[in-house]
């Protein structure tokens, strides 16, 4: 998966007299007076822009071998030349063969997308022998309508319904008016979902116009016109974003995964690893909170050796980590010597430095003594095996605009126990050592986030009946596109805790504070990471609006019910940004469905931004007390503080002194607790 997109590759068929070409000198030939009449060149590159390779098919049959090469298959128009101007291809009819050869293709998962006309028998192609396989059928027929658009009859504007909602993607997701062109109409007999169709002041009313279908493990979409995504007509109205919508919602099959490129067994499989893993497991039961030995001595240095012993046959396998992983046995020889006290890395972590070596693919192994942020702060030594994803598009942002030295992503390839845990991130503050921890690096699971987004937002999706566009749709669907989303996230969110108004501690690591401070500072660098992944798309990055959807879907969807409600400073900030956003028209929560409106979110998203950048920026001129009394003040305008809280504005009663820390005892474990939206979903997804 890169930036330029190779999610599907799409094959327009021009074999067969097509009256469309995607390629721009053959629509010069065939309409030397206006090519763009001929052209799909605009509706390819708008594909090519964003995820799909996209090819014409010119040089035979569509057989079971080229379609094999593709995930798509686009046939637009087939034509006698007696009635068109085509590629002057083939003949309008498909083969026998063709035809059972599409049929599999889609039946296996492939997607199919078929174009017609306006008295389609005339022709002389045979669309229908392959639509009957699929249950549908373009009918003869010429729709004219005096009343819908600019008074020209035979320009049809459609009566758009209903999408579809859920993980599968909703077809009409930011599609508010389309228009076709002496269209013809469509009759199903297998319930396919009927996108659009006529208005009843038609010549033929209400009848479709659009129509989809799902067909074995893959989907077709009918149009009745060909000319809505033509050069001429694919920048009217919302024609583009329904042509993107169709192709993502039959490029992925439904429930369908895209696959990430096989990783090679690795070091996982080692037999020293194995012993590594297995011991370090098993040193982690003698130790107490602080990670020092309570019992066994004998049988813990027993442990110590035989890890010592297999972190020797492992090293020439990381030869970049050759210096960490001497430290770690000095370190691990050093816990002996002093006792089985609580151990003290300090070398070791100062040697291990991931963030030197961000190479694509590289691997590390770790072994520290450390506690985990989201779990037990208990000490126990942990042994990890990750791998560095570090793609060369996010190298390069990285270098030119979003410099981040520390920054580490990661994937978890295999780990001792307590990764069972939901931990997210290897931080240098989670290594057990004499002093203060040396920061050199911040290492995020990427992988563990975006799987978690993936498996829970899909199922809220579906029970919310949200109304999420194709793409997300496939986000979800997809490890490696939902991964490298995760990690352009992080980069810019890890960035933006030391850029603007800011507190002198932008971490509040070393401050205490109301736990809501924590949920602000987290939501600003989260708002902030949109709003530059907003600007990337603008610049020509597309990939970046899956930025914008995993935080949208991660912090509504996900954020608010995961975890304890004691002090839960994450699962408030997705409170926050859900209360703002429906508050003041973002989204809705109408019919039992949580519908975004996708052509405004951006903005809503961006004012609440600049409420919070306010907050930072005056509060230097606040004492603490009032800061903090001024950020409750900001959420409890969109999420109510529990009833009795001693904070809300109404019930405060505090001195101003400058030490303000005794306050933060009035505050409630679940000072702003969930909404009947959320504790009804968290019961929903909990069953």
């Amino acid at each position: 998966m890169t930036r330029s997109g190779t999610l599907a590759r799409v094959v327009f068929d021009e074999s067969h007299n097509e009256a469309w070409t995607i390629r721009p000198e053959v629509a010069g030939a065939m309409q030397p007076a206006h090519p763009s009449d001929a052209s799909y060149a605009r509706a390819a590159a708008a594909l090519a822009s964003r995820d799909f390779v996209v090819v014409p098919n010119v040089e035979g049959p569509l057989t079971a071998e080229r379609l094999a090469e593709c995930e798509v298959l686009v046939i637009a128009h087939p034509s006698d030349p007696a009635w068109e101007r085509t590629t002057g291809t083939g003949s309008p009819r498909l083969s026998a063969d063709e035809l059972d050869a599409i049929e599999a293709f889609v039946a296996a998962g492939g997607g199919l997308v078929v174009l017609g006309e306006t008295e389609q028998e005339k022709y002389g192609n045979n669309l229908n022998e392959l639509l009957a396989r699929f249950g549908l059928r373009l009918e003869n027929d010429t729709v004219q309508d005096y009343e819908h658009y600019r008074g020209a009859p035979s320009w049809i504007l459609a009566d758009l319904l209903d999408g579809a909602r859920g993980r599968s993607g909703d077809l009409l997701a930011r599609v508010h008016a389309a228009c076709l062109y002496r269209a013809t109409t469509i009759t199903s007999s297998n319930g396919a979902a009927v996108l659009a169709r006529t208005h009843d002041s038609a010549s033929s009313p209400a009848r479709p116009l659009i129509a989809a279908a799902a067909h074995g493990r893959g989907r077709v979409v009918v149009l009745a016109d060909s000319d809505l995504f033509g050069d001429d007509c694919i920048e009217e109205l919302d024609h583009r974003t329904l042509w993107l919508n169709i192709l993502y919602w039959v490029a992925r099959p439904d429930g369908g995964v895209w696959p990430v490129a096989a990783r090679q067994a690795g070091e996982e499989h080692d037999p020293a690893w194995l012993v590594l893993r297995d011991q370090t497991n098993a040193l982690a039961e003698l130790q107490g909170s602080d990670g020092s030995l309570v019992g066994g001595r004998a049988t813990a240095e027993a442990h110590v050796e035989r890890m010592i012993a297999a972190i020797g046959e492992l090293a020439p396998k990381f030869p970049h980590d050759r210096q960490y992983l001497r430290a770690v046995v000095e370190d691990l020889r050093g816990w002996v010597a002093a006792g089985f006290a609580k151990p003290d890395f300090t070398r070791a972590l100062a040697e291990f430095r991931p963030e030197l070596q961000r190479d694509d693919g590289i691997e590390h192994l770790v072994l520290f003594p450390m506690y985990k942020q989201n779990g037990s702060r208990d000490t126990r030594f942990e042994a990890l095996i990750v791998r560095v994803p570090w793609p060369d598009w996010i190298a390069d942002l990285e270098r030119r605009r979003y410099d981040n030295p520390k920054f580490v992503p990661v994937e978890l390839i295999d780990a001792t126990r307590g990764y069972d845990s939901e931990c997210a991130v290897l931080f240098p503050e989670t290594v057990s050592v004499a002093g203060r921890p040396v920061s050199n690096f911040g290492a995020i699971f990427c992988d563990r986030e975006a799987q978690r987004l993936r498996r829970l937002a899909g199922v809220a999706a579906d029970l919310l009946r949200l109304n999420l566009p194709p793409d997300a749709a496939c986000m979800l669907a997809s490890p490696a596109i939902s991964q490298q989303a995760y990690i352009l996230w992080d980069l810019i969110h890890d960035r933006a805790h030391s850029h603007g108004d800011l507190p002198f501690d932008p971490f509040m690591i070393r401050q205490r504070a109301p736990y809501w401070m924590y949920s602000l500072e987290e939501l600003r660098c989260d708002l902030t990471a949109f709003g530059q992944a907003v600007e990337l798309e603008g610049q020509g990055v597309s990939f970046a609006r899956y930025v914008q959807y995993a935080i949208l879907l991660d912090r509504l969807l996900r954020f608010p019910i995961t975890g304890a409600r004691v002090r839960n400073y994450d699962g408030l900030g997705g409170q926050i940004l859900f209360a703002y956003l429906h508050r003041h028209g973002y989204l809705h929560w109408t019919d039992n469905h949580l519908t975004i409106d996708w052509a405004r979110v951006g903005e809503g998203v961006a004012e609440l931004r600049h409420e919070v950048e306010d907050l930072y920026r005056l509060g230097i001129d606040r004492t603490k007390l009032q800061h903090w009394a001024a950020a409750h003040d900001l959420v409890a305008a969109s999420v109510p503080p529990a009833v009795g809280s001693r904070w809300a504005s109404a019930a405060r009663e505090f001195t101003d002194v400058e030490d303000p820390r005794p306050y933060i005892d009035l505050v409630r474990d679940d000072e702003f607790p969930l909404s009947i939206f959320y504790s009804s979903l968290k019961a929903k997804l909990a069953a």
